[in-house]
């Protein structure tokens, strides 16, 4: 935490760039800082995929994750795949609160 906000990772597909942003909306709004992806590779931000853009963007992840109080994983159907469930692990190995979104 920060003063009075909590700090919060969002992990999930970057298919689900709507949810992102939405849970993003509402988190902020109930008083929270939240962290984010920067691109989102499978909605459309290409440049993800150049050099070693991918490794460098997924090792950033785990970095804001350990800035983060909790992590929230956008999961629409349920869905999550290898990077998320990396994250996830991740955030468990490290203490980390976890949150689903659950739809």
């Amino acid at each position: 935490m920060i003063g009075n906000y909590k700090i919060i990772t969002l992990c999930g597909s970057t298919r689900f760039r709507k949810e992102f942003i939405s849970a993003q909306k509402q988190l902020t709004l109930e008083g929270n800082i939240v962290i984010s992806v920067g691109l989102f590779g499978h909605s459309g931000d290409p440049e993800v995929w150049t050099d070693k853009t991918k490794e460098m963007l997924d090792d950033m992840h785990l970095r804001k994750i350990d800035l983060a109080d909790e992590i929230f994983v956008i999961n629409p159907g349920g869905y999550i795949g290898e990077s998320t469930r990396r994250e996830i692990e991740y955030a468990k190995n490290t203490g980390k609160t976890i949150k689903y979104l659950i739809s």
